[in-house]
């Protein structure tokens, strides 16, 4: 599936070769992220990839890093979470060349112009406003924030409006040289090209990349024992509903039993929530579940958007949903179904050469180790019914339900009520 070389640096260097596609693309992952990132420099680990786009040594401005790979009808972007940065672009073949050595120029040789950062400040701090606009993202903040209290994870991953205004240049060059270094760097490249040409060109572009120490990522801190309740009151037309509670880390024997139940209960529309919810009570338009894994913990989160009227009729409902699952095994062939969507959305996902190098580098970072979709699909079919109720019992706990709301309304009581 993959060959992988670790340079004398201690830059890896995965590649999987796809004969079939006339694209190539490369995906670069730091592990820097807001796990990584003090109180005082919330966000700058997003505020750096911002930078990166900026202006290098030789493509001195914005425009000209974005022409050099849409000159060639190639696209390219990055994104910041908690516990990587990855870079990525995605070119005809033909254009890899020019790729990488864009790609590795804005790693390595960006400027960091004063100037410039002043300017993206302001877009940051924009970006961040945004949220206020959108109560599905407040709501998400909010939960996170009151499952992860004062910590890290429980942050915006780009940091606060006053962060942001704080972060020095300095503080950015020193967690640059902190975090940035080639042992806490992944560079996966997926398409048809041979692994030691590109093992070659890599080498060039990174002679003079030395070793150096890195930073780790902040534990995740655990103390929950009783139901929390958060509300941010808005006007809003709808109320923002977000329950959840703790959950298995990426590295949990029981995670692919985690995935089947997520998937039973809120993926897709023949889950047991969207048949509940929407089409037989008719209170959300929109009602889903979802997973977060990360090294050292996870979450188990459920979304819907109601009437506010009825946000406590919803609740009720979801719980009742959660309960069933609690309360009795899985019908087998509900189970195989679950599988078969899950299998089949993997398998069609691994068609695009960006997803393949996601797939490789974004383990290799994280896991030191890449599981093959063979293994996923050994691990999906080896989950039993009996496997779906036991981690129902142990994760969906009444005393570690945490529930976020955004709404219309002057107090969170009646929905401490609901979870006492």
């Amino acid at each position: 599936m993959y060959q992988k070389t670790v340079l004398d640096n201690g830059l890896r260097i995965l590649t999987s070769p796809l004969p079939h596609t006339r694209a190539v693309a490369m995906s670069l992952f730091v592990g820097a992220g807001s796990r990584y990132e003090e109180d005082a420099i919330a966000g700058v680990s997003h505020f750096i990839e911002h930078m990166l786009f900026k202006g290098t040594e030789r493509r001195r401005t914005p425009r000209e890093i974005a022409e050099a790979i849409e000159g060639v009808g190639g696209v390219m972007n990055a994104s910041t979470d908690k516990e990587l940065t990855v870079y990525w672009a995605k070119v005809p073949v033909d254009h890899f060349t020019v790729a990488l050595d864009v790609v590795l120029d804005q790693l390595l040789h960006s400027r960091i112009d004063p100037v410039e950062l002043e300017r993206e400040r302001k877009v940051v701090i924009e970006e961040l406003a945004m949220v206020e606009d959108s109560p599905g993202e407040i709501a998400d903040l909010l939960f996170e924030n009151i499952m992860w209290p004062e910590q890290p994870l429980g942050r915006d991953v780009a940091g606060s409006p006053s962060s942001v205004a704080s972060i020095s240049r300095q503080a950015m060059l020193d967690f640059l040289a902190a975090q940035y270094v080639p042992e806490n760097t992944v560079l996966a490249i997926a398409g048809n090209l041979p692994h030691d040409r590109i093992v070659d060109q890599v080498r060039e572009h990174v002679a003079s990349w030395q070793r150096a120490p890195f930073g780790q990522w902040q534990p995740a801190r655990d103390g929950q024992e009783a139901p929390r309740v958060a509300l941010r009151a808005k006007r809003t037309e709808q109320a923002q509903i977000v329950l959840g509670y703790p959950a298995y880390s990426a590295f949990h024997p029981d995670r692919f039993a985690l995935d089947m139940l997520n998937t039973i209960i809120g993926e897709g529309m023949s889950s047991r929530l969207f048949v509940e919810i929407r089409e037989l009570r008719s209170l959300a338009y929109d009602v889903h579940s979802g997973l977060a894994h990360y090294l050292d913990t996870g979450a188990f989160v459920v979304y819907a958007a109601v009437d506010p009227k009825r946000a406590d009729e919803c609740v009720r409902a979801i719980r009742g949903e959660l309960d069933r699952l609690r309360a009795a095994t899985v019908p087998e062939v509900e189970l195989e179904k679950a599988k078969e969507y899950v299998k089949g959305r993997l398998l069609l996902r691994m068609e695009d050469s960006r997803a393949v190098s996601s797939w490789i580098g974004g383990q290799e970072l994280l896991r030191h180790d890449v599981q093959s979709v063979d293994d996923i699909v050994a691990a999906i079919d080896a989950v039993t019914p009996m496997d779906i109720q036991h981690v129902a019992t142990d994760v969906i706990r009444d005393n570690r339900a945490n529930l976020a709301i955004v709404g219309p309304y002057r107090s969170s009581d009646r929905f401490e009520r609901l979870l006492a």
